[in-house]
């Protein structure tokens, strides 16, 4: 799990600044630290070695010489500690334990209702992360943050959920600073799909710098990665496209207070109540997509119909936008109807600048990008430059 950490901007030549080049991939010795942030090796050696007396960084043996001595290596300690990343959605809970470095250690699917309001659902999300370390991390690696994915809007910087849909109790609620009441560490909350778009990105090859990743299940909504870094926008709205009007939609009534939105009339639970109300006896979107790959009729033609819908929403983002790659996630990308929706509005759509050299690709990180962004999240937070030089002092 790389971190968002931007060689291109001002170096930081802080201790905190130094931890972070290494993170980042951008220097891996004391040498390369010294040449790239202008320090004289002196200074590079005495902050270094307060990076690693105090556990954030650990030399990794001999690296490959350029003529003369072989510099140590030097990497991020992922023993100190361990970070849980959360992807809540309306019916369901996912968890991933990370090491202080990013890697995956284990995870944890469980079927929830977000309806059960905050204090209910914060208090078994601490209790689970609690758990995780005790099952997976290894002797005296404690949990040090809490990244959270919430599926609604989420108000930045101020952290408080604003009008979530279908998560009654939840408005005005600062799930992550409750959290860290519960669990006793950091934790940050933030947008599922946001969360998504992250923890794709950090999956997405070598050059990709602009993303936009699409999360389609029961509702939908959208991340926005931008010159390699998640784009909240003013208030954290940016890419909240379940809102969005969907011309000649039908006028169906959103949580908003609007007709023809793109989550009431796009979404699998959209897809649900439609096959319901022609008789179909559907329990949820995994099941609409049951029906469509036994060749279904109705659940086929609406499924494709969501992805037109959505994929003429997307159509402006990327005329707007003009991403490297979109990438659709979520249940409803799992359909092959839904996908050629979504691609043939798009193509239909925007201009043949935009996508002459766009991906449109199904998720590769299927139901791990949530978590993944997540733990990247509290990881970016514990590691930022100015946590870090606090910490030393």
């Amino acid at each position: 799990m790389t971190s968002t950490f931007d060689t291109t901007a001002s170096l930081d030549s802080s201790p905190g600044g130094i931890l972070n080049l290494v993170r980042s991939g951008a220097s891996s010795s004391r040498a390369e630290i010294a040449r790239i942030a202008g320090l004289a090796p002196s200074t590079v050696t005495a902050r270094v070695e307060q990076l690693v007396a105090r556990g954030y960084l650990r030399e990794a043996g001999p690296g490959s010489s350029r003529g003369g001595r072989r510099p140590t290596q030097l990497e991020v300690n992922p023993t100190t500690g361990a970070v849980v990343g959360v992807d809540l959605g309306a019916r369901h809970g996912s968890f991933g334990l990370f090491d202080m470095a990013g890697e995956l250690l284990s995870e944890r699917h469980f079927d929830m209702d977000i309806a059960e309001g905050p204090e209910r659902v914060l208090r078994w999300v601490a209790e689970v992360a609690a758990a995780m370390v005790d099952e997976a991390a290894a002797p005296g690696q404690e949990l040090r943050g809490i990244g959270l994915g919430l599926p609604g809007p989420v108000d930045h910087p101020g952290r408080r959920m604003v009008s979530p849909s279908r998560m009654p109790g939840w408005n005005g609620v600062d799930a992550g600073a409750r959290l860290a009441e519960l669990s006793g560490v950091p934790a940050i909350a933030e947008n599922d799909a946001n969360l998504m778009a992250l923890g794709e990105y950090a999956s997405a090859p070598d050059g990709v710098r602009h993303l936009v990743f699409l999360a389609a299940g029961s509702s939908i909504g959208c991340g926005v990665i931008a010159s390699g870094a998640l784009y909240r926008g003013f208030r954290g709205m940016a890419g909240d496209i379940s809102h969005v009007s969907v011309p000649n939609a039908p006028a169906t009534l959103c949580s908003c207070g609007r007709v023809g939105c793109l989550d009431v009339v796009a979404g699998g639970a959209a897809i649900v109540a439609g096959l319901r109300l022609a008789g179909v006896d559907v329990a949820d979107t995994p099941a609409v997509l049951a029906l469509a790959r036994d060749g279904h009729p109705l659940a086929t033609q609406m499924l494709r119909e969501a992805g037109t819908r959505t994929g003429g929403v997307l159509a402006t983002i990327v005329n707007f936008f003009n991403p490297q790659r979109l990438v659709l996630g979520g249940n409803l990308s799992l359909s092959e109807a839904f996908v050629a929706g979504v691609r043939s509005a798009i193509y239909t759509e925007c201009l043949p600048m935009a996508t002459d050299y766009l991906e449109i690709v199904v998720s590769r990180t299927k139901g791990l990008a949530g978590i993944s962004g997540a733990g990247r999240l509290v990881l970016d937070h514990l590691f930022d430059p100015a946590v870090i030089n606090e910490a030393l002092r």
